[in-house]
């Protein structure tokens, strides 16, 4: 192999990655909108029909609020590059909630939305993977 073959083949590796990185970041960006906007703010604010569909679901508007409060929390720390592999990780775990909600209480009408969202969801935990040593290594130092 020649070194200008080499070099080129070096650049494209990079230039892919960075690529990747890129979509990654887009990916993160329009999940967290997601979850602060038409996910988590009616619930946060109360709108009736957040509100029909937890009470339908047997929890109650404390629940609700709950369910917003995270997904909230989760869509901020989506942003932060320290935290976006555990934010994307507890986002699933409410992903995999919403799933076998839709499935038991909602008969299943919209039950792909929350397992789409998982897909990606992981993709980004995945991504994201080394940073949870990091945020380990922050924790035990203020510890």
């Amino acid at each position: 192999m020649s070194e200008a073959t080499t070099v080129s083949t070096v650049t494209t590796a990079s230039e892919s990655s960075r690529a990747a990185r890129i979509a990654v970041r887009v990916l993160q960006i329009l999940l967290a909108v997601f979850f602060a906007v038409p996910s988590a703010s009616p619930k946060l604010v109360g709108h009736s029909s957040a509100s029909e569909s937890f009470d339908k679901i047997g929890f109650g508007d404390w629940f609700m609020y709950v369910v917003g409060g995270l997904e909230l929390a989760g869509a901020i720390a989506l942003l932060i590059p320290v935290l976006s592999g555990v934010a994307a990780r507890a986002l699933g775990g409410l992903m995999v909630g919403a799933f076998v909600t839709q499935l038991l209480v909602f008969d299943g009408q919209y039950a792909a939305t929350p397992l789409i969202l998982l897909v990606l969801l992981m993709a980004i935990a995945w991504t994201h993977r080394h940073h949870n040593a990091e945020l380990v290594a922050r924790i035990r130092r203020r510890a």
